[in-house]
C-alpha cells in the first residue's frame, strides 16, 4: 500500500517574532528556499569590528526584552570595599551568592539582570543590576556584605510612563556596559572565554509568538491585533540607504 504525503511548498514571506510581555517585535522577509541561521551576519567573521557590533546589538536586544517583560525598573550598584575584586570569575561567585541570599530572604525566585563593569583603573570590578520590585535596603546590604550598595527606582520619567518605560530606561543604562564588554577584545578583563557578558534569573524568559505573513503590512496588522493597537514606534530597513540584508522590520508598543 502506498501512502501519499503532501509536502508544503517552500515558505516565502515575512516572519515576525512578537514578544507580547516586552511590547516588542522584530523580523524580516524570507525568500522561498532560504535557510535561516542565527550565527551572525554574513561576512561578519571577516570583519571583527562588524561582528562585535552585531553581537552587541543582539545582546542588547535580549537584555531590553528581558527587562521590559519583567518590568525591571529599579537600578542598583554593588561596589567592593577592601579587598576589592580583580578576578571576573570570583566576581561571578560573589554575585551568585548575593542573589541566592536575596532569594532565600524573599522566599521565592524573582527576575533580575546584572552586568559587570571594570573601574577606570582597568583592574577592579563593580556590578550594576536591575530588579522589578521593592527590596528593603537592609536586605540588600546584608546579602552583599562586601562593600557598598546603591539602588533607586527610575520614577523620574514623564507622568504616565509606567513600569515598562522605566524598565526600558534601565535596560538602556545596563546596555552601555554590555557594549563595553564587546570592545574588551585585548585581554579579556571583563569576560574571559566561557563567561556571559550579562546574567539573568532563570525562569523569567520573555515568551515569543511567531507571526507569519505574505507582506509587511500583514504581519504589522496581525501583531497590532495581538497587542490591541498599533505600535508606538516602527522601524523598517527602508530607512537605511545601504541595507544589504533581507528587508527587516522592528516594532515597539508602550505599556504599563
Amino acid at each position: 500500500m502506498s501512502v501519499s504525503v503532501r509536502v508544503p511548498p517552500p515558505f516565502s514571506g515575512w516572519s515576525l517574532s512578537l514578544y507580547p510581555g516586552a511590547g516588542e517585535a522584530g523580523g524580516c522577509f524570507i525568500a522561498a528556499g532560504e535557510r535561516r541561521h542565527s550565527v551572525g551576519v554574513k561576512g561578519a567573521a571577516a570583519d571583527p569590528e562588524r561582528a562585535a557590533h552585531e553581537a552587541g546589538r543582539r545582546a542588547k536586544s535580549r537584555l531590553r526584552r528581558y527587562c521590559a517583560h519583567n518590568r525591571l525598573n529599579r537600578l542598583g550598584t554593588l561596589t567592593y570595599g577592601p579587598p576589592r575584586c580583580t578576578d571576573p570569575r570570583e566576581l561571578r561567585v560573589h554575585v551568585a551568592s548575593f542573589f541566592r541570599q536575596l532569594r532565600a530572604v524573599r522566599g521565592k525566585p524573582f527576575p533580575y539582570v546584572w552586568v559587570p563593569e571594570v573601574h577606570k583603573d582597568g583592574v577592579h570590578f563593580h556590578v550594576h543590576f536591575a530588579v522589578g520590585s521593592f527590596i528593603p535596603r537592609g536586605q540588600i546590604d546584608t546579602a552583599w556584605g562586601r562593600g557598598w550598595v546603591h539602588i533607586k527606582q527610575l520614577n523620574d520619567l514623564p507622568v504616565g510612563s509606567g513600569a515598562m518605560a522605566e524598565s526600558r530606561v534601565a535596560a538602556n543604562y545596563l546596555s552601555k556596559y554590555v557594549s563595553k564588554s564587546f570592545l574588551d577584545t585585548g585581554n579579556g578583563v571583563i569576560r574571559p572565554p566561557g563567561l556571559h557578558r550579562f546574567d539573568v534569573a532563570q525562569g523569567f524568559k520573555p515568551s515569543v509568538v511567531k507571526v507569519p505573513g505574505t507582506s509587511r503590512d500583514e504581519v504589522i496588522e496581525h501583531a497590532s491585533g495581538a497587542m490591541g493597537g498599533r505600535p508606538a514606534r516602527l522601524w523598517t530597513s527602508d530607512e537605511v540607504d545601504d541595507w544589504k540584508a533581507p528587508p527587516a522590520l522592528w516594532l515597539q508598543w508602550d505599556g504599563r
